[in-house]
């Protein structure tokens, strides 16, 4: 990162950001796409197993990861005031505390995983799958969470290409494994949907391995003495990142647990539906990976340029943000309404599958307006610190309107399981407004701040 002087300056710092960020995202996403798409290939079953396994898990990874993911806007105003001294130190006990976070969840996942699963309405081989994957998984866990600390270190340095090439490294070992055991391929056991969570976790532990070794011998990074310089765990620097880190989890977890409620309310219907659900949700996901990059970028752009008390130039890469992730939601939501068939096709050869799946998707075209505001100003927020309103408001408008809502009408009213997609719509909306309102409050205030100094 650099301090930039005029708008062509910073839209071209917050594209050489945001590219990589997006690569890494999607790769990211291809990863649990592999997962959907083979074990969508081996059967409704499967599928229906991953989609209860993902609904599960997604919601507790996101939110824990939004803990580490505090590490971010840290480095980042460091960095700004130039204060690198500190740096180590942060990322350190950031990596200490993803090996705590790791244990506890694998520590609580083995007492409450089958008590969830039993109060399921589940076919036998549904439940069977959903279970499978999410053990298989769980050995992959502390890699996971460890990368989750150091991309957020590496990304927090402008570095974000870095992010990328691990990310593209690893893609196609996820996709290898994925054909070895979901379908059974050169001597491996055929393991259907469990092979998807499998594939998962040996990537995992490849990713993290590649990315310590980066740390530790790439120029960019060797100068900070990651995993050479011994810190002892730190009590008060955990309060630090957990101050900004849990109300970030939260906002996270309360946003994406609700698409998880709903694929788990999704149960209550037949298998069919939940694959159809399970497959446009997926992709809207997919779609979603624009926004949320941009997202993650405003939050390095923004906490730099807050780090040198340069308010203007921190609003500026804001609204930079929000109007790019808008133009490009219309485009793609063209895209979808043109090629909803096209994309259904994808997920099943099953007739009732993919008409099903076609009608979800033209829900999603409203998805994509709502997070092209909603994503990129909650990542401009984290970059100002502010946390603790934006995840009570993230709150309030998914699970005390969007939930109530879509629950209403899927249960009381002819709109079936579509009405569980227009609550989450609405409560996108409802997110998206109130989040523009804090942002300008916000901004507001810093440039008060800076006029009475």
């Amino acid at each position: 990162m650099f301090q930039t002087h005029t708008l062509k300056e910073k839209y071209k710092q917050f594209f050489i950001l945001v590219v990589p960020v997006l690569i890494t995202q999607l790769g990211l996403y291809a990863m649990n796409f592999f997962d959907t798409v083979m074990s969508g290939h081996a059967g409704a079953k499967q599928l229906a197993g991953v989609a209860i396994g993902t609904s599960l898990w997604v919601p507790v990874f996101t939110g824990l990861n939004g803990i580490l993911m505090a590490l971010t806007p840290i480095v980042s105003q460091l960095t700004g005031a130039k204060d690198t001294k500190n740096v180590p130190k942060a990322v350190m006990q950031a990596v200490y505390l993803s090996v705590v976070i790791s244990m506890i969840v694998i520590v609580l996942g083995s007492f409450i995983l089958d008590p969830i699963l039993n109060a399921m309405s589940l076919e036998v081989e549904v439940e069977r799958v959903a279970r499978g994957y999410l053990i298989a998984l769980s050995f992959g866990i502390l890699p996971l969470f460890l990368y989750g600390a150091l991309r957020s270190f590496i990304d927090a340095l402008g570095q974000t290409r870095i992010s990328m090439f691990v990310t593209l490294l690893a893609l196609p070992v996820n996709a290898f494994f994925n054909y070895l055991f979901v379908f059974g391929k050169a001597g491996f056991p055929e393991l259907g949907g469990i092979g998807a969570g499998v594939a998962s976790s040996i990537t995992y532990w490849i990713t993290a391995i590649i990315t310590i070794v980066i740390v530790m011998r790439l120029n960019e990074f060797r100068s900070y003495h990651l995993f050479k310089n011994f810190y002892k765990p730190s009590l008060s620097a955990w309060k630090e990142q957990l101050k900004i880190g849990i109300p970030i989890g939260l906002a996270i977890f309360f946003e994406v647990s609700i698409f998880a409620a709903v694929t788990l309310l999704m149960s209550d219907f037949n298998t069919v539906t939940i694959a159809a659900h399970q497959a446009a949700l997926n992709f809207a996901s997919f779609l979603y990976m624009l926004p949320l990059s941009i997202s993650f970028a405003l939050t390095i752009a923004v906490g730099f340029e807050v780090g040198a008390s340069r308010y203007k130039d921190a609003a500026q890469y804001g609204y930079i943000g929000i109007f790019t992730a808008l133009g490009f939601a219309l485009i793609l939501s063209g895209f979808l309404i043109a090629f909803d068939e096209q994309v259904a096709r994808i997920y099943s050869n099953e007739p009732d599958v993919i008409q099903l799946t076609t009608s979800f998707l033209w829900y999603a075209v409203f998805f994509q307006l709502a997070d092209a505001i909603g994503a990129p100003i909650q990542g401009a927020l984290r970059g100002y610190k502010d946390v603790n309103v934006t995840f009570i408001l993230s709150f309030i408008s998914y699970w005390v309107l969007g939930l109530p809502v879509g629950y209403y009408l899927a249960n009381f009213t002819s709109f079936e399981a579509y009405g569980y997609w227009i609550g989450l719509i609405s409560g996108l909306s409802a997110g998206a407004i109130m989040l523009f309102i804090r942002l300008k409050s916000i901004q507001s205030n810093s440039y008060s701040t800076l006029k009475n100094k």
